[in-house]
C-alpha cells in the first residue's frame, strides 16, 4: 500500500509540475516580482543558504494537472443542487485579463472581490458593477488572499524570498522562514492560505503549515500533497485538498492541528482540488477538473456546478453574498477570466476565506 501511494504521489507531482510549467513567464522577465521563485534566475543563490535543501524539482508543485481530455470551452448545463443552485443557471464572464493575473479571490464587504495578480504583483478590486481598481501595489508575485474575522488581510508572495505578508491594517511580513531557512528552501510554490482570528495563517506549499501571529511556522499532516485550503467559519476545522480527496483537521485553541482524516473524495480526474470556500450553511465548495464541487457538512458529494473552462479559485460575494465567483484560466491563451453565477446558497456574512 505504501509503495502504491508513493507512486501515486510521484505521478501526481509530475503532472502538477507539467501544468505549472505550461503557464508562460511574464514577457522579458527572469527575476524579481512577477516571477515565481522556482523560476527565478537568482534562486540558486538563495538555495545555497538552505540548511535543509529543498526536494528535487517536480516534487513540490501543488498545482493540479488539467483534465487529460478537456472539453472545448463553452456553456455547460447546470443541473439543480437542492438549496445550492437552480437548474439552468449560467456562468457569466465578468472580467478578463492577459497573463497569469487572477487567483486567490476573496469577497469584500461591499459585494466586490479582491484578486491576486501573479505577473503584475498587484491586488485588484473588482466591484459589484464589474469595474476594477488597484487596491494594493508591490506584492512579490502575490498569488492568494485571505482575510480573518477581524479584517486583517494577507497575501502569499510567490516570488523569490517567498513570504506571507499582511496587507492590512498594517503592511508587514507575517512569516518568511521555516526552521530558520527561507520558505524557498521548502521547495515548490507557496500556494494557498486561510487566516484565523488569532492573527495567524495556515498555508500550503506542497505540505500544510501554520504561522502563528509571531511568524513561528509549524508543519502538520502526513502523506499530504496539498493545494487549496480553508478554515471553517467557527475556526474549529481546517480543510485542505490532498490530490483527489479533501483532508480535515481539528483546530486546537493555540491553532495547532490534530485528528487528520479524509473528509471527502473529489471528482473529475487529473490532480483534483484547487481553490475552496464555504457557504453560510457550512457546505464546502472546491474547484476541480469537474468544475465547482459542492460537499455537504458530512463530507458527502452534493453535486458539481460545471464551468465553461477549468477553474482554480472560488468565492461568494455580491450585495447579498448570493453570487459565486470563480477564476477561470486558459494556459494556451495565457488569459484569466472572472466568471460568476447566481446561487440559491448564500455565502457567510463574515470571513469567507
Amino acid at each position: 500500500m505504501k509503495s502504491t501511494r508513493m507512486l501515486t504521489v510521484v505521478l501526481g507531482a509530475l503532472g502538477v509540475m507539467a501544468a505549472w510549467s505550461q503557464i508562460p513567464m511574464p514577457a522579458g522577465k527572469t527575476t524579481g516580482p512577477g516571477v515565481q521563485a522556482a523560476r527565478d534566475s537568482k534562486e540558486p543563490e538563495v538555495l545555497k543558504t538552505c540548511k535543509v535543501p529543498p526536494p528535487a524539482p517536480g516534487a513540490g508543485f501543488p498545482r493540479r494537472a488539467p483534465t487529460p481530455a478537456a472539453a472545448e470551452p463553452g456553456p455547460k448545463t447546470v443541473t439543480e443542487i437542492p438549496g445550492v443552485v437552480a437548474a439552468g443557471q449560467q456562468w457569466k464572464e465578468i472580467w478578463e485579463v492577459d497573463g497569469n493575473n487572477a487567483d486567490g479571490i476573496i469577497a469584500t464587504k461591499d459585494g466586490g472581490i479582491l484578486i491576486a495578480q501573479n505577473d503584475n504583483s498587484d491586488v485588484v478590486k473588482l466591484d459589484k458593477n464589474g469595474k476594477t481598481s488597484i487596491a494594493y501595489m508591490g506584492t512579490n508575485t502575490g498569488g492568494s488572499l485571505a482575510v480573518n474575522s477581524k479584517g486583517a488581510l494577507f497575501v502569499d508572495n510567490r516570488g523569490l524570498n517567498a513570504s506571507i505578508e499582511e496587507l492590512a491594517p498594517h503592511r508587514q511580513t507575517l512569516a518568511n522562514k521555516y526552521n530558520g531557512d527561507s520558505f524557498d528552501c521548502i521547495g515548490g510554490v507557496l500556494n494557498d492560505l486561510t487566516a484565523d482570528s488569532k492573527g495567524g495563517a495556515y498555508f500550503t506549499m506542497g505540505g500544510l503549515y501554520y504561522s502563528d501571529s509571531q511568524g513561528k511556522v509549524t508543519k502538520y499532516g502526513e502523506n499530504l500533497f496539498t493545494n487549496g485550503i480553508v478554515l471553517s467559519e467557527d475556526e474549529k476545522h481546517l480543510y485542505v485538498t490532498n490530490g483527489m480527496t479533501v483532508a480535515a483537521f481539528d483546530v486546537q485553541k493555540d491553532g495547532s492541528l490534530t485528528n487528520q482524516r479524509e473528509f471527502a473524495k473529489l471528482q473529475g480526474g487529473g490532480f483534483g482540488g484547487d481553490g475552496s470556500t464555504f457557504d453560510a450553511a457550512g457546505r464546502l465548495y472546491v474547484t476541480s477538473n469537474a468544475g465547482v464541487q459542492v460537499i455537504g457538512t458530512d463530507g458527502k458529494n452534493l453535486g458539481v456546478i460545471p464551468t465553461p473552462r477549468d477553474v482554480i479559485s472560488v468565492a461568494f460575494s455580491g450585495p447579498d453574498r448570493k453570487t459565486l465567483y470563480a477564476v477561470s484560466r486558459d494556459n494556451a491563451q495565457n488569459k484569466d477570466w472572472i466568471i460568476a453565477i447566481e446561487m440559491i446558497a448564500q455565502g457567510p456574512k463574515g470571513r469567507g476565506k
